[in-house]
């Protein structure tokens, strides 16, 4: 039939609404010791996957991470040691910001600004929503949510791109690998850098 014809042409154009980051093949972050700093070698590279200005991914790594640093020739330099695994999770908090749509998860988003105020533009879905960011000023002042080798029940709201799950507590998030979207389990902290905790099933 025409219709049936029509609608299948119809769904094959559609966009790929899996609610998965994973075709976006993002390189691990490759990280080097130097000193007193870590460096992020291929930052400009991540940037450009995400399709994202590298500054500012640079920028919101630093408040993850709760550190200073530089950007310059599409590397970025930051103050402390941190590990590659740090940062990608770091580089998995930017994409849940500031990349994924929240209503069908594709990563085809667009950073607009209106009134403003920092919007992301679903190309997919058409969603549109306000970027929330986090305050560092708060992050500083403000009681830990969370401490390293204490113990906590947390429920697992997302999976992370390597498919360690992820839950929220105030302002942290945390990667328990093992652990499923749905679950609610016992973690144990084994490190929390800046607002990224690492943890294991306890």
């Amino acid at each position: 039939m025409d219709y049936e014809s029509n609608l299948d042409r119809a769904l094959d154009d559609m966009p790929d609404l899996g609610g998965s980051d994973e075709r976006l093949e993002i390189p691990d972050a490759a990280a080097q010791k130097d000193g007193a700093f870590t460096r992020l070698t291929n930052l400009s590279a991540i940037a450009d996957v995400l399709e994202r200005d590298p500054e500012h991914l640079h920028s919101a790594i630093q408040r993850e991470l709760g550190t200073a640093g530089q950007y310059e020739d599409g590397r970025a330099r930051y103050n402390g040691t941190f590990s590659a695994a740090e940062l990608d999770a770091a580089v998995e908090s930017y994409i849940a910001e500031y990349v994924t749509c929240s209503e069908c998860g594709a990563p085809d988003t667009i950073l607009v600004t209106e009134n403003r105020t920092q919007m992301l533009r679903c190309q997919a879905c058409g969603a549109f929503r306000p970027v929330t960011k986090r305050s560092t000023k708060s992050q500083q002042t403000d009681s830990p949510d969370i401490e390293e080798g204490k113990t906590y029940t947390v429920e697992i709201t997302g999976t992370g791109r390597k498919g360690d799950g992820v839950a929220e507590k105030g302002k942290y998030t945390i990667f328990v690998p093992g652990a499923e979207e749905g679950d609610v389990v016992d973690i144990y902290i084994n490190n929390v850098s800046g607002t990224l905790a690492f943890a294991r099933i306890d």
